[in-house]
């Protein structure tokens, strides 16, 4: 399909119909200045991003483009700044964000393939460290205020980050496929090269802030998100340190997680109530998760830990 290249001014007013629909989740703060308080910190609402469902058999990938699921920090472009996905202020330098467009965008920061844990302690930090985010892409996937589809949204989006002309901000590319085999086949060679799976996005679909199957990931593992109910002390090397955690599922379903932390981790666990993914690798009988390990906190306070200042 060919478009008629766009100013960056004129594009952004296209897709800003309704300004006041995509105001910041978050009350304005200065978080390049000194350190915030904890008043500074507290959001108000938390953006409404796309989520993703799992990928199961049977689905018509004719309709579906592919990209690779990457492994980096959700951060949502308001028009002002990068918010998290729980609404925080991401503290960017002001060289990275000056480029960017007065329209949301919706992407990941990345630092590369198996550097969640670099890119994490990155931008959470509340002064941001020149070498770190020298390092850092913002791979951007879609365009929420955008009312078209998403075939069409993609081509707006590219138009748009090739007026920018900013190396650090960067579009994904996308991939087809007409056979679960065919899918199968590029899970396990991207898996092989460090990636940490896919996602699928369907064509037709407008962008919704919510859980949709217009939007699929798939791993070679599962995975679900569960909240902390509580810390269980660690024994023997982890005495004094976290042992496990108790969280809960959506489903109401309780299970305790010992496995997947760093010793880092273990000295400053997730808070008890914020929100944790774990990985896993089908289900029990009894519709357990089988060998349920942490992944990732989403937690986005500001930990004492001097490690993300």
């Amino acid at each position: 399909m060919n478009l008629t290249p766009l100013s960056a001014s004129t594009l952004v007013a296209v897709l800003c119909q309704t300004t006041a629909a995509h105001a910041s989740p978050i009350d304005s703060v200065n978080t390049l200045g000194s350190q915030p308080t904890a008043d500074q910190i507290q959001i108000n609402q938390a953006p409404k991003l796309m989520l993703a469902k799992r990928y199961k058999d049977g689905v018509d990938l004719q309709h579906y483009w592919i990209s690779e699921k990457l492994d980096g920090v959700r951060a949502y472009w308001d028009g002002q700044q990068l918010l998290s996905r729980q609404g925080y202020p991401i503290s960017a330098p002001r060289w990275f964000t000056k480029a960017l467009p007065d329209t949301p965008l919706d992407g990941e920061l990345w630092m590369g393939r198996g550097q969640f844990d670099r890119t994490s302690a990155a931008v959470r930090r509340y002064q941001p460290l020149e070498h770190e985010w020298q390092q850092i892409h913002y791979r951007v996937f879609d365009l929420p205020a955008s009312l078209a589809p998403f075939k069409q949204r993609i081509e707006q989006l590219r138009q748009l980050l090739q007026q920018l002309d900013a190396k650090h901000i960067q579009a994904l590319e996308y991939r087809q496929v007409t056979s679960e085999a065919e899918l199968n086949k590029l899970l396990q060679q991207d898996v092989a090269q460090g990636a940490e799976g896919l996602m699928l996005n369907r064509t037709d679909a407008l962008y919704q802030g919510f859980r949709t199957d217009a939007l699929l990931k798939l791993k070679m593992y599962q995975d679900d998100e569960a909240v902390v109910l509580a810390h269980l002390p660690g024994k023997g090397k982890y005495q004094g340190m976290l042992g496990a955690i108790e969280v809960q599922l959506a489903t109401g379903q309780r299970l305790k997680l010992g496995s997947g932390f760093s010793d880092l981790q273990r000295q400053n666990p997730p808070p008890i109530g914020s929100t944790v993914s774990f990985k896993y690798f089908g289900l029990t009988e009894t519709g357990k998760p089988r060998f349920a390990s942490f992944l990732r906190s989403y937690t986005d306070s500001y930990p004492d830990s001097s490690a993300y200042r």
